[in-house]
């Protein structure tokens, strides 16, 4: 089912790519950060290309819970022991301005999106102590935090922090008015980049050549595994959300730090409830919806269930974006991948500390977010882990036996391979969504076999 997001909203549709350009910058990708990038650089005077392979905004974009916060988690108490409170601060002080850089573009340009100022607040069942930390360390690095004991959500706590002025929004609805400054080509899906020399770069599609400056890979995960090792810099996880009628109305958004703590936000007359995120690829019995489900009818026993969908998100070995220069080997490609599950601001950091970069300024807050920084001790054994569970998955692909499948899913018959065409680890079935899915990397494919979601770039059918 598709998110709330897409019912009152459409995006212009445009034309593939089907002659030779050149332009300043080539954005692949036509997500919410593919489009901020082009509109800030737009503002600088500098012409960006962009090229999506399906509709604007047809990838993560519209599954997102659309809360614009820097209140990502407990991040700062972990910063600031990994990397300093310097950078700490750095990366507290990029989403506020994010979160600022919202509110102008949506007064400058008059935008009807359903902004709205409100507190973010992280919460728990269990302990109050992760909570205080965290808001000694976020006041460390200059965010106004207070730790509660009391809130509005309709079950006891042990704590809740909150962080003063942030904002939700409805996505798509500041999106389409963004997207129509854009010079942007639909179904136009990149094959190959091409670094020849400094500001020399060809992006090649099937029916066009892009020939560009700057290359900026917002495409989610980046398709390119040599240069930059992204797929082994990272992995991806599903989270669930369904939009409730009829349960309650919250003042502001609230996220569970437990195990299995649940995201709260009012959308209208809609709250919307999300949770249940595994690694991608690694929910073989289902039952995520069913749990969302549930528990509202635990705490809304008269509520309605209005949508439901789900997103996925690229997670960083420590946490924090890939924002920045793509590999030192590519001097002119640009890389916003990982941000986790906090995309609404970190796509806006991220084109910003784009645009900066393409204009040639510095910019000491992005040293953070750089892909090439040097990992924390946490990220090595995080890094481990993750090898360990693509190797794994590879050696299953090796050892087996059944190389396809047959059977009926959606009411139609399919036959698939089970290997994933990116890096060849062995795919598995997604119960709740009848999807293939990479445990690897996070590719995920539909029941038939077509490409659902990338680094891979082909479907699996036979």
């Amino acid at each position: 089912m598709e998110s709330i997001w897409l019912k009152d909203v459409s995006f212009q549709k445009r034309s593939p790519l089907h002659r030779d350009l050149k332009s300043d910058v080539v954005i692949i990708g036509a997500g919410i950060t593919g489009l901020l990038t082009a509109y800030l650089l737009k503002e600088k005077g500098i012409r960006a290309v962009i090229l999506e392979a399906d509709r604007i905004c047809g990838g993560q974009t519209k599954g997102t819970t659309a809360k614009i916060t820097s209140q990502h988690h407990l991040i700062y108490g972990r910063l600031i022991r990994s990397y300093g409170e310097e950078m700490a601060r750095h990366y507290a002080a990029l989403n506020e301005w994010a979160i600022r850089e919202y509110e102008r573009i949506i007064a400058e340009k008059e935008i009807s999106c359903d902004f709205v100022k409100c507190p973010a607040n992280l919460y728990s069942c269990m302990e109050a102590e992760p909570l205080q930390k965290e808001a000694e360390a976020a006041k460390k690095v200059g965010i106004h935090a207070e730790f509660k004991t009391e809130c509005e959500l309709p079950f006891s706590v042990k704590g809740i922090l909150e962080f003063r002025d942030q904002a939700r929004f409805h996505p798509l609805k500041f999106l389409s008015e963004i997207a129509k400054e854009a010079e942007i080509y639909e179904e136009t899906p990149v094959l190959k980049v091409e670094h020849h020399s400094p500001g020399n770069n060809f992006v090649i599609t099937r029916n066009g050549i892009v020939s560009a400056g700057k290359v900026i890979f917002a495409c989610h995960f980046p398709f390119v595994n040599v240069p930059g090792y992204y797929f082994a810099r990272m992995y991806q996880e599903r989270s669930y959300v369904i939009a409730l009628e009829n349960a309650m109305e919250l003042r502001g958004c609230y996220l569970g730090i437990d195990r299995d703590g649940y995201s709260f936000r009012q959308e209208g007359e809609f709250l919307l409830l999300g949770g249940g995120s595994h690694r991608t690829g690694d929910n073989r019995q289902g039952g995520k919806y069913q749990m969302l489900r549930d528990e509202a009818g635990k705490l809304w026993p008269k509520c309605r269930e209005a949508a439901y969908w789900s997103a996925q998100d690229c997670m960083t070995l420590d946490g924090i974006p890939y924002i920045g220069p793509f590999d030192k080997k590519a001097d002119d490609w640009y890389a916003a991948t990982g941000f986790g599950k906090w995309g609404m601001t970190s796509a806006m950091a991220g084109a910003g500390i784009l645009t900066a970069a393409l204009e040639g300024k510095e910019m000491k807050e992005a040293d953070i977010f750089s892909p090439r920084r040097k990992i924390s001790r946490m990220a090595v054994k995080e890094f481990a882990v993750n090898g360990g569970v693509t190797a794994g998955n590879l050696a299953k692909q090796l050892l087996s036996v059944k190389r396809t499948v047959t059977g009926e899913a959606e009411g139609r018959p399919f036959e698939v391979s089970v290997k994933c065409p990116h890096l060849g680890c062995k795919l598995s079935w997604n119960h709740d969504e009848c999807t293939w899915e990479c445990p690897c990397h996070g590719s995920r494919f539909h029941s038939g076999g077509e490409l659902a979601d990338g680094p891979a770039q082909k479907g699996i059918g036979v």
